[in-house]
């Protein structure tokens, strides 16, 4: 077992590690045999209070360092995080159950935006604007918020945390982070390591463990943050936007999702069964991504779902920890139980059981559901776990309308032999990502990543980093004599 379960279950506060104070301890566990990671004293009112007030002191003389020094940093932990891939993919299968398919996919991704952070350290320009006064000079400057408070999920944990925390680093902020409880090591902690080797000043980087059932709001009404960045459900989500208006904050949202993938009457079918298995049950589906629904033509629906029903049985569910693996554990007893639900809800619907898994603790082998009634609400809503609905339509008009019937806007696909019919297809979707013969799970560092709807609001990755982690600000120089009315 990889040592950093005992070395970094603390929170890391203003460059120390040190206990919680808390009255509890957040347990945590592998989702696979249960066996007790590590256990971790929760983080109180007090302790996000002095990680906020860390990051605000350490900010103002990082913002003002050379960006190139900035970036050596960023450059380190890229070099940390190649010689650690090891014991980070040891610590990813045992703590969130990911199996090595998934762990090498995730690394790979987090490789590839600190690469990006590096540039980004760089990409802030100013501007100069024309002025209607004579004599006067327009100075737009691009500046850091000051600090980000960064919220990030289970599902991706060392990704989608360095995802928000290495960009708003980059661009001179500091960073409080507060991971899942489920993930507080990959999540949380592991980053900070990582960035405290690869020499980053302390205080900048701070990581909260902790429950809002101890510090309630705390984390998202603190004077100091003048950014959230969320990523989790669109429930929660909602708070979180909530609070962050309310508090004059700007928000971040990256929300839950209930992509399609379509196949259309002249796709590939082979190539498109590939692409929807894997679109679905990647990392046990537990993906904002996933294709909860794959949408089949009719005059192609019978090959289809036989080739698919077929690739599904053939995925192996067992032990993260064997490279066969395909399908691991769910995080934890209430999703297993969640996702249960799930296919006897439909079940009772009326639906039929083309492939019906059963589930053993926290593995929940796939299924295959068709026939669900067009009304049900389970083909409206986010389903987190490895559970397909098949859906024939005839033609493309009902194709269009049925992805377009759920309140989630963030991904999908379409297959078909036309690019171009795809692209046309792509457009008159509501999402804020879409793509044609392909799967529906993709992230890059230099896209705009992010949903409509319930699905989020904002964006990340590449320039768009800059709209969420930087502001702008006007200084106006009057070279000459302004004249004034009185």
């Amino acid at each position: 077992m990889s040592s950093y379960f005992t070395d970094l279950a603390q929170q890391y506060i203003d460059g120390e590690w040190r206990p919680g104070t808390g009255s509890w301890d957040i347990i945590d566990f592998n989702p696979y045999d249960n066996e007790k990671l590590a256990s971790i004293t929760i983080a109180t009112v007090d302790e996000v209070d002095a990680a906020y007030k860390a990051a605000a002191r350490a900010q103002k003389e990082w913002a003002a360092t050379n960006a190139y020094a900035r970036r050596a940093v960023f450059e380190k932990a890229l070099r940390l995080v190649e010689e650690r891939e090891a014991e980070i993919t040891e610590a990813i299968i045992a703590e969130l159950g990911g199996t090595h398919l998934k762990a090498a996919f995730e690394l790979h991704l987090a490789k590839e935006f600190l690469r990006e952070s590096v540039h980004l350290a760089l990409r802030p320009e100013g501007r100069i604007i024309p002025s209607p006064v004579d004599g006067k000079e327009n100075r737009v400057y691009r500046v850091p918020v000051g600090v980000v408070g960064v919220i990030s999920p289970f599902n991706f944990p060392f990704l989608l945390s360095l995802k928000s925390v290495a960009p708003a680093l980059a661009l001179g902020n500091g960073v409080v982070l507060k991971p899942h409880q489920n993930t507080p090591v990959v999540g949380g902690t592991l980053v900070a390591k990582i960035f405290e080797d690869a020499g980053l000043p302390g205080g900048l980087l701070n990581v909260v463990v902790t429950d809002i059932a101890e510090i309630g709001d705390a984390f998202l009404e603190h004077p100091v943050p003048k950014v959230i960045s969320f990523t989790g459900s669109d429930k929660v989500g909602r708070h979180v936007a909530t609070v962050c208006a309310a508090n004059f904050k700007r928000s971040v949202l990256e929300l839950g999702g209930n992509s399609a993938l379509v196949v259309l009457d002249d796709a590939d079918v082979d190539y498109a069964v590939d692409a929807a298995v894997f679109s679905r049950y990647v990392h046990q589906g537990q993906v904002c991504m996933a294709a909860n629904r794959v949408l089949v033509d009719r005059s192609i629906a019978e090959e289809f779902t036989e080739k698919f029903v077929a690739k599904v049985r053939t995925l192996k569910t067992g032990d993260p920890r064997d490279p066969s693996t395909v399908i691991g554990p769910v995080i934890n007893s209430s999703q297993a139980d969640a996702v249960s639900g799930v296919v006897e809800q439909a079940l009772a619907e009326g639906a039929t059981a083309l492939v019906r898994g059963t589930t053993t603790d926290n593995l929940v082998e796939p299924s295959v559901l068709t026939g669900l009634p067009a009304d049900s609400a389970l083909l409206r809503q986010e389903v987190f776990g490895p559970v397909a609905f098949l859906v024939p339509f005839d033609g493309e008009e009902e194709a269009v309308r049925l992805v377009n019937d759920t309140p989630y806007g963030l991904s999908g696909a379409v297959h078909t032999a036309d690019v171009e019919r795809g692209v046309a297809f792509a457009k008159r979707i509501d999402t804020g990502m879409f793509h044609v013969n392909d799967g529906t799970v993709h992230d890059e560092p230099i896209v705009p990543f992010g949903g409509e709807k319930h699905s989020g609001i904002g964006r990340l990755n590449g320039e768009t980093m800059m709209d969420a982690f930087t502001t702008q600000k006007w200084i106006s120089v009057q070279h000459g004599r302004s004249g004034f009315p009185f």
